[in-house]
């Protein structure tokens, strides 16, 4: 009599031994009912801020968010204030916090862990970004590697700002039981 196998909660491989813990093809633990994994208490408190999965939903309001705030506050506000100008390295500069404010904004409202999808968006947002103040440089000239650095820092500031506000979200943390 074949033993009965157990498929993997992660991955979904479907040939591992009833009575293995890991996973043979991606080394996930194994639960015995197949359901979702039971954690202690400490164990839950190791993984408060860790992000489960990603949600296609929240990475479209990311996006939502990080686009009118790029749009509105690199792009509109120098039409409407004229003594402002970003152009080039000055548009850059703008948009590492601006993208740090649109990360901790869905970071904010988001229900629970919400990492990954504001930097997506952010990432998604920086391309067309740097590449519209690259081409609209005119006096305040910087090399294109420059762009593409100060992106990354600003996708990076995103992060950041999504971590804060998960963390302003979910609260202090619960005192340990001793």
């Amino acid at each position: 009599m074949a033993a009965a196998k157990v498929t993997c909660a992660s991955c979904g491989f479907t040939k591992n031994a009833s009575d293995s813990t890991r996973c043979v093809s991606c080394g996930a633990k194994l639960e015995a009912g197949g359901g979702k994994v039971q954690r202690s208490r400490e164990e839950e408190m190791e993984r408060r801020y860790q992000q489960e999965g990603m949600s296609v939903q929240w990475l479209f309001i990311a996006f939502a968010v990080q686009t009118v705030l790029t749009a509105a506050l690199v792009f509109g506000l120098p039409m409407v204030v004229t003594a402002i100008d970003f152009e080039g390295g000055n548009g850059m500069t703008v948009c590492v916090p601006v993208w740090f404010l649109g990360g901790l904004l869905v970071g904010m409202i988001s229900p629970g862990r919400t990492f990954i999808e504001p930097v997506v968006a952010s990432f998604i947002v920086a391309i067309p970004t740097t590449f519209f103040l690259v081409q609209s440089q005119t006096v305040r000239m910087m090399p294109t590697f420059l762009y593409v650095i100060m992106a990354a820092i600003g996708v990076l500031f995103t992060l950041i700002g999504a971590y804060i506000g998960e963390r302003i979200q979910l609260g202090p943390p619960p005192k340990p039981v001793e």
